[in-house]
């Protein structure tokens, strides 16, 4: 089983990269937050936390620039009717933090936000997960609207024209700079950065 791998991003998409490590090409399927830090890391070589998935056949393998988003994954994986592929589709609607905190709050409703989460398995999630955060770390998080904002945000660049990737890569580099920020400044900074691109 392959639980890490360290070498040069060959080809980055939204959703996977091809990992060069001494010579073969290892494609591994990766989330939002995990792509932004290959983005930032440019053809420097890498590390990334690998989870091997192998189900009937089939071998695929996930990277995370985070031990602590690899393990989240694998908790994810353990609810019934969450996949891989869902899994990584969960982990790039939420940051982790963000994911941890709606968790242990209980609050189905913020990840009936994220696409391809329905009611029911939202509500699932928490009842399965709820209790068995501990080795996550971090404190309990009061719900707030910040990925509400995000969202609105990238909506409101997305309506004036920008591509939605390009809007959702510069929103979580703005809030990974500034937490605080609030809508207004958000999409200030936000469309300043993109008409410089």
């Amino acid at each position: 089983m392959i639980g890490y791998l360290r070498g040069v991003p060959l080809a980055l998409r939204l959703d996977s990269v091809l990992l060069d490590v001494g010579g073969v090409g290892y494609a591994l399927g990766i989330s939002l937050s995990t792509y932004y830090e290959l983005e930032r890391a440019g053809s420097d070589s890498v590390g990334l936390h690998v989870h091997t998935h192998l189900r009937e056949g089939e071998l695929a393998l996930f990277g995370f620039w985070t031990e602590r988003e690899k393990l989240l994954f694998e908790k994810l994986i353990t609810v019934s009717g969450v996949g891989p592929r869902l899994a990584r589709g969960i982990l790039s609607g939420l940051p982790a933090d963000d994911l941890v905190g709606a968790l242990r709050a209980g609050d189905p409703v913020r990840l009936t936000r994220i696409p391809g989460i329905g009611r029911r398995t939202a509500e699932r999630l928490v009842v399965e997960l709820r209790e068995r955060l501990d080795d996550l770390g971090g404190e309990e998080s009061p719900v707030t609207g910040t990925f509400d904002a995000d969202r609105d945000v990238i909506s409101a660049l997305t309506n004036l024209g920008y591509k939605p990737a390009a809007a959702e890569r510069a929103v979580a580099e703005l809030r990974r700079e500034n937490p605080e920020l609030t809508f207004q400044e958000l999409l200030r900074l936000a469309l300043q950065r993109l008409a410089r691109l």
